[in-house]
């Protein structure tokens, strides 16, 4: 294997990118949090508390885990990745065309620190003259410095940055950097970008770029979004050469032809299983209801998992085509691709109604560190008993703020180098 590569869902997990709660979770209000895709606020001291717990978990089992904050940040030291931040998250789109110059002026020059604080926490009215701006000189050509109160952003925050999974996804020996479903996600992608491209941990690594196929910050545009999407939720490298898309609320089926299209090209994949989901935000990634426990069982809630369409798309007989077929179910398919007898299948624990908050609780979002062996949440109880029961090492963890997010410990963690099986 090289520095970076995931060949499965369940091999043993060595390295993987995570971001701790911070300033940019503190910003969540009951009259945004809406509009920044959460259902509630988090006690985000709280929810620290939580995350560490959680990393320090992974590092006592040997994992190697980076902070993506801590990345960024180093990142930053190198000036061409400042210029290249700056450039692409000051923007007429994110900040309006009359505050563009004096913030771009200001960013350029804050230390790395600051920011990679005003990247993912973003910046409010209230912050700019703390930040060196001429507020007054601005306020007479930027319409939002004039008018917005001091507690609204001039570029808005990333709380989401929480779920790492999303905004890049490791498939074998290369990665994709994820054209997201929401603007409120788009500079997430961007500041990942930055990572993979500048940091010493990545630069002169080998690894391949599956999309965009060009470079990782020109190949990616704000206006490709909306039409061709993907979240790292919805994509799950399961081994034997075959890769899980969910066709979801935020992946669409134009962009899993093209990823397959090209892992087809560079033979990184020998099939693709296209798995059409309910649209709903209850269950808004596929995994949020099914993830792998082990080299041949999977948790799922079966009330949206028995609904799933499942295509298999394979190289076609002529060049640039594929060849798509349905599948008599997605578990049907799963076992197929794997060369299993039969696929173990534990589903959420509970009756209906306690399925339901599980499943809205993360219990079908749990995280394997070996085959075998898993993080959840101690509170998806009756979850948790089922896959113990099947022979599962469950290691629980507090998640009652986490959880708020709408993620359990596969949504937070970008895995970077996990074993075949």
């Amino acid at each position: 294997m090289s520095d970076f590569y995931v060949g499965s869902e369940v091999g043993r997990l060595r390295k993987v990118m995570v971001h701790r709660p911070d300033l940019e979770l503190r910003r969540l209000t009951p009259q945004n949090h809406d509009e920044l895709l959460f259902d509630d606020v988090l006690w985000v001291r709280r929810a620290r508390q939580e995350h560490d717990a959680f990393v320090d978990l992974m590092e006592e089992r040997g994992v190697d885990v980076f902070d993506l904050q801590d990345l960024l940040v180093e990142t930053l030291e190198e000036p061409d990745a400042r210029a290249m931040a700056v450039e692409r998250a000051i923007t007429p789109r994110s900040v309006g065309p009359g505050a563009v110059d004096e913030l771009r002026r200001m960013a350029l020059k804050a230390d790395p620190e600051h920011l990679a604080g005003y990247l993912v926490a973003g910046i409010t009215r209230g912050e700019l003259e703390e930040a060196g701006i001429d507020v007054e000189g601005m306020m007479r050509h930027s319409i939002l410095a004039a008018t917005l109160p001091d507690t609204e952003f001039i570029l808005r925050p990333l709380p989401n940055t929480v779920f790492t999974r999303d905004s890049s996804s490791w498939i074998y020996g290369g990665v994709t950097l994820n054209p997201m479903a929401s603007d409120a996600r788009y500079l997430e992608t961007v500041n990942v970008a930055l990572v993979y491209r500048w940091h010493p941990l990545f630069r002169d690594a080998s690894f391949r770029l599956w999309y965009p196929d060009t470079d990782p910050l020109t190949g990616l545009k704000a206006q490709d979004f909306g039409h061709a999407t993907l979240e790292g939720g919805d994509v799950m490298p399961i081994g034997n050469g075959t890769v899980l898309m969910g066709w979801s609320e935020r992946t669409t089926g134009r962009m899993i032809e093209l990823l397959a299209h090209r892992l087809f090209q560079e033979e990184a994949a020998e099939r693709v299983i296209a798995c059409r989901m309910t649209r709903d935000r209850r269950h808004m990634h596929l995994d949020t209801v099914c993830t792998f426990l082990d080299r041949d069982a999977v948790t799922v809630y079966p009330k949206v998992v028995d609904e799933i369409q499942a295509f298999s798309l394979r190289p076609g007989e002529r060049e640039n085509t594929l060849d798509v077929r349905r599948e008599p179910s997605f578990l049907e398919a799963v076992t197929d691709a794997l060369g299993l007898d039969r696929l173990r299948v534990i589903p959420t624990g509970g009756d209906s109604f306690q399925a339901a908050r599980e499943q809205w609780d993360d219990a079908n979002n749990v995280v394997a560190l070996e085959p075998g062996v898993v993080i959840s949440y101690s509170k998806n109880e009756y979850t948790n008993a089922q896959i113990r029961k099947a022979g599962i090492e469950v290691l629980a963890i507090e998640g009652s703020e986490l959880g708020k997010g709408r993620g359990g410990g596969h949504c937070m963690t970008c895995p970077l180098l996990r074993d075949p099986v």
